[in-house]
């Protein structure tokens, strides 16, 4: 006879047996209700998967090229007229009238102050005077030497006579002569009462008004400044082997090319004109000094100067936009967009500015293509719908690419 079997009985509690069998009334039901769902909608599960992918992101992407740079090096320096001219009087008076006004541009020899003429008139005069006493007394000696060299012939008078008339002829054509430079220094003189513009320029302020009385010499006092204004200086103080870099490959100094940027920001292009013969020893340094033209005045002497000395032999180099380049902690990257469309995280090292764009030392290849806008919103990996514009292209055109990349709300 078989033994019974026998079962731990361990009934549970009546509500916790009844929350089970509810639970598992319900798991039941669910998955009843959800078989009946998909077998009368086959598509949908597909399609929810479907919608759920990410979608491709439209982004301004602009392809990595090179391009040839010429190198430059920064420096910065001052701006030096070429003529600089301080205006002092060359004869004693008073100033009479000044012919200027303060700041303005003048041409070479246009009158810009006048001394009091009177005194200087009045000694031409009195030279003119003289002169023609001179010539008086010459004309008198020379009549009588012709009348002593006749009576000498006829030995009507002694040789002694005769040298002594041809004495007095030769001082009296002295004498005209003399009389001849005086009037010339005296005429000179009053000319130097009118003081003119030695150089064309710029003309400073007036230092000593009408009226006052001015010396002359080696303590005249300086009436005002003239400096030329085109072409202008630019001084700067490289270092040597910036400047052997430089000069390398150029058969004279004038071949280095030289850039400014104008207070407009504007590119000024000048030449390398002089490089000092010796290294200043405290430095290290050479002092170089270009020439730019400034027709227009808008450089002036002693101003500031942001000077970039190229080399003479140029180089390739790849360029992007500075609006693809983001910041990781230290690091530089760039999204790069692959042949899939799909965006990569890309470390760059980057060199300095050229062309408007910065230059990629390391990181990209040319011919890569790199995302300008809605940088924020893609991640790596993710699909994106590039349209390619150029590297170059204006803000505003990647702002509008951008905008057309942000999210529709609503």
């Amino acid at each position: 006879m078989n033994a019974p079997l026998n079962f731990p009985l361990n009934p549970l509690p009546a509500p916790q047996r009844r929350r089970r069998i509810a639970l598992a009334l319900s798991l039941a039901l669910g998955t009843t209700l959800l078989g009946g769902f998909l077998a009368a909608y086959p598509g949908t599960a597909p399609q929810a998967m479907a919608q759920a992918a990410p979608q491709a992101m439209p982004v301004a992407v602009a392809t990595v090229g090179a391009q040839t740079l010429q190198a430059w090096q920064g420096f910065s320096g001052r701006l030096e007229a070429v003529e600089r001219v301080e205006l002092r009087p060359r004869v004693a008076g008073t100033v009479h009238k000044v012919h200027f006004r303060e700041g303005a541009l003048v041409k070479a020899g246009d009158l810009l102050v006048s001394l009091d003429p009177a005194p200087y008139a009045v000694e031409v005069a009195r030279q003119r005077a003289q002169l023609e006493a001179s010539r008086a007394r010459a004309a008198h000696a020379e009549r009588e030497t012709a009348r002593a060299q006749t009576l000498w012939t006829e030995r009507a008078i002694a040789q002694r006579e005769l040298d002594d008339r041809l004495l007095a002829r030769a001082d009296a054509q002295a004498q005209v002569a003399a009389a001849q430079a005086a009037l010339a220094a005296a005429q000179l003189n009053l000319d130097y009462t009118q003081l003119r513009a030695p150089v064309a320029g710029r003309i400073g302020k007036l230092e000593v008004t009408v009226g006052n009385q001015v010396a002359a010499g080696p303590g005249a006092p300086v009436l005002a400044r003239l400096v030329s204004v085109s072409p202008i200086y630019a001084s700067f103080d490289a270092d040597e082997r910036t400047v052997q870099q430089a000069l390398a490959g150029a058969q004279r100094p004038e071949q280095v090319p030289v850039q400014m940027r104008s207070a407009a920001g504007e590119a000024l292009t000048g030449r390398l004109q002089l490089v000092d013969n010796q290294v200043d020893a405290k430095s290290g340094t050479l002092r170089l000094r270009a020439v730019f033209d400034n027709a227009d005045g808008r450089l002036t002497p002693g101003q500031f100067a942001r000077l970039e000395l190229g080399q003479a032999q140029q180089r390739t180099a790849l360029l992007v936009n500075e609006r693809a380049v983001l910041t990781d902690q230290d690091k530089r990257f760039v999204w790069v967009v692959g042949a899939d469309d799909k965006v990569q995280w890309r470390e760059v090292q980057l060199g300095g500015p050229a062309n408007g764009l910065r230059e990629v030392i390391s990181g990209l290849k040319a011919g890569e293509r790199i995302v300008l806008s809605g940088l924020q919103r893609v991640r790596p990996g993710s699909p994106v719908a590039p349209t390619v514009i150029a590297m170059d292209a204006k803000p505003e055109l990647i702002g509008k690419t951008e905008a057309q990349a942000a999210p529709t709300k609503g």
